[in-house]
């Protein structure tokens, strides 16, 4: 073992510790809904659906559970309140895996395009560029040629911290001048990167233009553009939301789901926060599979979301 890889984080590590608040936050509630009874009754599912939603797991996504848990005590007869966590944890395991069936995959494994081309979309302030500049250093560190193209042209910073991020892990960024148009940059992204046999193409959108229409119609018209250049791009459109917000990423995942056919969730600054459980109820409501999680600010931190072990980490 090198000594940069014994000073590393594992995987399990950074999620516990990434998702600590949020844990913190929960148990002491889980606690206290609990305090001085012996088996769950309505009292406590009362209490337990007040733990969730303030725990940002939103109200659709709260009562779906409780109704699990109600079913299950009935079905059980008689369920102790020292089951109530590994009860709780089944019932959102088992809810998530019928909502969005896709597993878990890893950086290093063989896309099903060459190239494989993400467009990202989300509003500014989210760790949007910073999850694409994460994001080719893991497919980057993973053995594959990775292009950025800075298609945020509307906002000087975004180009700087694209290419920044560019350099800083070793990837070329396209880049125009400011107020160029997007989906040329797009166009010229998906040429170089055809070109030069590249493996992923990760695109930059702007977050916000001056109305809705605009951004939809902005939108369509990079896909459509790129779609010269290769034909079944975007494979993938990922949405960047900061999970930080709580229940305004859900209105984020909400506009922007009416703006394009968003097929990915990245969420984002779960670390130091105790609104983790915004994670849960976005996925669920949004049957949209939430593919990768931001646990902190270094490069390894951008971790591939995998259900189970959230919910285990989150509820263990």
């Amino acid at each position: 073992m090198g000594i940069l890889s014994f000073f590393q984080k594992d995987k399990k590590e950074t999620l516990d510790q990434g998702l600590a608040k949020t844990k913190e936050s929960v148990f002491g509630k889980l606690a206290r809904a609990v305090v001085g009874k012996s088996k769950v009754d309505d009292e406590v599912l009362d209490r337990l659906e007040e733990v969730l939603i303030t725990s940002d797991v939103g109200v659709e996504t709260t009562l779906r559970i409780i109704e699990r848990i109600e079913q299950r005590v009935a079905r059980d007869k008689y369920v102790g309140t020292d089951e109530l966590n590994k009860v709780l944890k089944e019932e959102v395991l088992s809810l998530l895996t019928e909502d969005n069936a896709e597993n878990p995959s890893d950086y290093s494994a063989e896309l099903p395009s060459s190239p494989y081309v993400i467009m990202v979309v989300g509003v500014n302030g989210v760790g949007k560029t910073t999850t694409i500049g994460k994001l080719a250093y893991q497919f980057k560190k993973s053995g594959k040629s990775v292009y950025l193209g800075a298609a945020d042209t509307f906002r000087a910073a975004a180009v700087e911290q694209l290419v920044a991020w560019g350099e800083r892990v070793g990837v070329p960024v396209i880049k125009q001048k400011m107020g160029a148009d997007p989906a040329s940059v797009a166009f010229d992204t998906l040429t170089s990167a055809k070109t030069n046999n590249a493996d992923v193409v990760i695109i930059d959108t702007a977050g916000r233009l001056h109305n809705k229409v605009n951004l939809m119609n902005e939108l369509t018209k990079i896909k459509n553009v790129m779609r010269k250049v290769v034909p079944t791009a975007p494979n993938e459109v990922l949405l960047v939301l900061d999970g930080s917000t709580g229940q305004n990423a859900f209105e984020q995942a909400k506009q922007f789901t009416k703006a394009t056919d968003v097929s990915a969730l990245a969420i984002t600054k779960l670390d130091g926060t105790a609104k983790g459980g915004v994670v849960l109820g976005i996925s669920d409501q949004f049957k949209i599979p939430v593919k990768y999680i931001g646990l902190g600010e270094g490069v390894e931190d951008l971790q591939v979301f995998d259900r189970k072990e959230f919910i285990n980490s989150l509820l263990d």
